[in-house]
């Protein structure tokens, strides 16, 4: 018994040791414990509403730039594996959980702490994340630094440095997150589709091998006419972070494409460069959407589906020439647009990911009839 005692004494004293804080630019502060790498960060501070699927969130190349905060209470209890990253690497700033936990898991390969600590990625745990969550709700995203390493630094300079930061907005960042060349995902296949990398996920190259495309991977700034060169049947705009005013090259990109009347998918800042290359406007929301639970109408049918979702901006004041096809029950957002002569459509929530329902996987049968069309 008095060995179990020192024991936790020593665990409770190296957790003290430890301590950090997240601070906020409107100057609050939320203390926890490090884990993960012992490495200070800046990045904006979002909630994430999901109750599973940590890892996919940490590998989502979306969230480069920012703090994820999870308000599921437990986390790191099916540990990481190899399978179900997103992407080549971890491109957000930290992560913020109220519990870590060992994982106990056949599939676990290795630990959340060990996961975060391998990838270079700082993370808080033992923060009241309901409390920060509702501050982000009333106040909005916020830019924010976390301190975890061992070098001393008071909450009145960590509030400093967030203020200073740039933050995301008139930023690119799909070129930092980007594949640094071109590559072949899929080679069998009915359609040649040239995807362009944003930050895609990978189960989104899935969804387009298993509905018969032939997955093509450019990076972000690959010009309009190297693409047309591979005679593509159909162009795929991936996700990505930030502020997508800021891809400019990408819109000019997206304006040859439709001229050319190339067939044209785009899912989350795909669908926003759609609606920015036709002449809508695309604005930040207050706190974004980011979880698996945000209901979507489809207004050309009258169904409702269970989405998920992440991205901080909007599309809003859509030209004559788009139609709204999908809108967000929660607050009223455009969540999907078509063009009214040109082969071109898209959605802003993720129909690749499964929040339970799988339904909206349905929606790349769409892109198919598209090619299918323009094929004729």
């Amino acid at each position: 018994m008095n060995a179990l005692i020192e024991t936790l004494r020593t665990q409770w004293a190296a957790e003290r040791a430890r301590a950090a804080f997240l601070a906020l630019a409107d100057g609050a502060v939320f203390h926890g414990v490090a884990f993960g790498a012992q490495t200070d960060a800046l990045g904006e501070a979002v909630f994430n509403t999901g109750m599973s699927g940590y890892q996919e969130i940490l590998t989502d190349p979306s969230y480069a730039g920012q703090f994820v905060v999870l308000t599921a209470p437990e986390v790191g209890n099916y540990g990481c594996n190899r399978t179900d990253a997103e992407s080549r690497a971890l491109f957000l700033s930290g992560l913020i959980v109220t519990n870590r936990n060992a994982p106990s898991n056949f599939r676990s390969e290795e630990s959340l702490e060990a996961y975060l600590r391998r990838a270079g990625r700082p993370g808080l745990y033992g923060v009241d994340t309901r409390a920060l969550t509702l501050h982000l709700r009333d106040h909005g995203a916020q830019k924010a630094y976390l301190h975890v390493s061992p070098e001393p630094m008071s909450e009145a300079e960590a509030i400093a440095k967030a203020q200073a930061w740039e933050g995301l907005d008139g930023q690119d960042y799909a070129a930092r997150v980007t594949a640094p060349e071109a590559y072949v995902w899929n080679e069998k296949g009915r359609f040649a589709v040239t995807v362009y990398d944003f930050g895609v996920k990978r189960n989104i190259l899935r969804c387009l091998a298993e509905a018969g495309c032939r997955v093509t991977v450019v990076p972000a700034k690959t010009p309009t006419e190297a693409v047309l060169a591979g005679k593509p049947d159909g162009v795929f705009l991936s996700n990505g972070p930030a502020d997508p005013s800021a891809v400019t090259y990408a819109q000019e990109n997206v304006r040859k494409l439709l001229a050319a009347k190339v067939p044209l998918m785009g899912i989350c800042l795909g669908h926003q460069l759609l609606g920015l290359a036709c002449g809508a406007t695309c604005s930040r929301l207050p706190f974004g959407h980011h979880g698996c639970n945000h209901p979507v109408k489809n207004l050309l049918d009258g169904t409702v589906a269970i989405t998920s979702q992440n991205h901080n901006y909007a599309l809003s004041n859509l030209p004559e020439c788009l139609e709204l096809t999908h809108v967000n029950l929660n607050d009223g957002t455009v969540e999907g647009i078509r063009h009214r002569t040109l082969p071109a459509c898209s959605v802003q929530f993720h129909p690749e990911a499964a929040p339970g329902p799988t339904e909206t996987r349905a929606w790349f049968k769409t892109f198919l009839s598209l090619m299918e069309q323009n094929a004729q």
